[in-house]
């Protein structure tokens, strides 16, 4: 990977700090003299950003390093971590069906949690005054005092007006047009809100404390009530010229299949959401398919729901195997597209609708990435399971407070 690289311009100085607070977080443990190799930065420069990181309370001294080799003498390097307790942030994340809760620390830890059951015609006040309740509790839960709270993170369906706060008529949320989420949140916590939509959300999560902490360049396939992506480029969130970058859910992959609500036909998102997957099933069935599931099915067809389809596939149903082989290949197709088009380190999979099949999943796009993309020979793109794939929608939503306050952001320093 290409590290981040800093630049010893004075009027740059709170990104230079973003810069080294993001390469010691990134590398766990590091010393001074490390970060002025990674950083570009000069020794004198990295002394004084450490200081006031110290002195801030982000970053922590934690004994010498082990010398390796033979001793040059001098003062032993001293190690340096990020300050898990330095600060706090609630991830919210909303689905049509589900608002989820979480309080996390810096380093990205759940500390704790809460989530609620909701309707898909709940309205945009009520929806804002249970996520303020989500979040009272699990700061209260948590026992945090409220003022070390950073802010807000909401993660939710897209599209979204960052600028502006605004969730643009969301395609499961009937009656929802340019809703003000984000300052009715602001409303009901009384703590600052930082918005993006749950896959973008996810990257970041994954990028401030997951498995590509040290990534440069990868892609995340999120999987929830729809298929979504989060883009990260040269160590930066990429959004695209209008912000609607990674829309990896409507790529094509079934030309002129099913109609999806964007407009096209055969998107993934229109034949590898839980819904889709579940018709399938449904359908199958109707037409006599052998299952486990029959018998369900015949009672209560809603008795065959995504989860029900996913436990059946993970124990080797057949039907239930024909459906999700059928996603995985697709979801194969589009990783190989990605690779080919952007030539990144890492592509994760992740969100809820992964279920106990993730690894079906993961081991077709694998093998498709060992194959099919045209650098294979030059280097393998490598495909993993988020670790907090369930969650990942609301850690990620936390991790947007810690990415605006100590990410090095190259956009907000250009603008500048």
């Amino acid at each position: 990977m290409r590290p981040q690289v800093g630049t010893n311009l004075p009027k740059v100085g709170n990104y230079n700090q973003n810069v080294v607070l993001d390469t010691i977080r990134s590398l766990g443990a590091t010393s001074r003299v490390e970060l002025a190799d990674r950083t570009g930065l000069t020794a004198q420069t990295i002394s004084v950003i450490v200081r006031r990181l110290l002195s801030d309370g982000l970053v922590r001294e934690d004994g010498a390093q082990p010398s390796v080799g033979p001793s040059g003498g001098g003062k032993p390097r001293t190690t340096l971590r990020v300050e898990p307790t330095a600060g706090y942030a609630v991830g919210i994340h909303f689905d049509p069906g589900n608002i989820s809760a979480v309080l996390v620390d810096l380093s990205g830890r759940i500390i704790s949690t809460a989530e609620y059951e909701i309707h898909d015609e709940l309205q945009p006040e009520d929806a804002a005054a249970l996520m303020g309740r989500a979040a009272r509790k699990v700061i209260r839960d948590g026992r945090i005092p409220p003022k070390r709270v950073l802010g807000v993170g909401l993660a939710c369906p897209g599209p979204i007006d960052q600028d502006l706060g605004l969730v643009l008529f969301p395609p499961r949320l009937a009656g929802w047009g340019q809703v003000p989420l984000e300052s009715l949140l602001q409303e009901s916590t009384g703590y600052p809100v930082t918005i993006d939509n749950d896959a973008t959300a996810a990257a970041i999560g994954e990028r401030w404390s997951g498995l590509a902490r040290d990534i440069g360049g990868f892609a995340y396939i999120y999987m929830g009530t729809g298929i979504g992506g989060g883009l990260y480029l040269n160590n930066q969130v990429y959004r695209g010229s209008f912000r609607n970058a990674a829309e990896i859910g409507h790529i094509t992959v079934v030309p002129g299949g099913p109609e999806c609500y964007c407009g096209n036909r055969g998107c993934l998102e229109a034949v590898a959401c839980p819904a889709a997957m579940v018709a399938e099933a449904h359908d199958l069935l109707e037409r006599g398919g052998e299952s486990t599931l029959a018998k369900a099915y015949r009672r209560d067809p809603a008795l065959v729901d995504h989860p029900a389809l996913c436990a059946a596939a993970d124990e080797g149903d057949p039907l239930a195997r024909t459906v999700v082989d059928r996603v995985a290949r697709q979801l194969a197709d589009v990783a190989v597209g990605i690779a080919n088009m952007l030539d990144i380190e890492l592509i994760v999979l992740g969100g809820p609708a992964l279920g106990p099949v993730g690894e079906v999943y993961r081991a077709a796009v694998a093998e498709a990435l060992e194959s099919r993309p045209i650098a294979r020979r030059i280097h393998q793109t490598r495909v993993s399971l988020s670790p907090a794939a369930r969650d990942a929608g609301a850690i990620g939503a936390a991790s947007l407070v810690f990415h605006r306050s100590f990410a090095p952001q190259l956009a907000v320093l250009l603008s500048r």
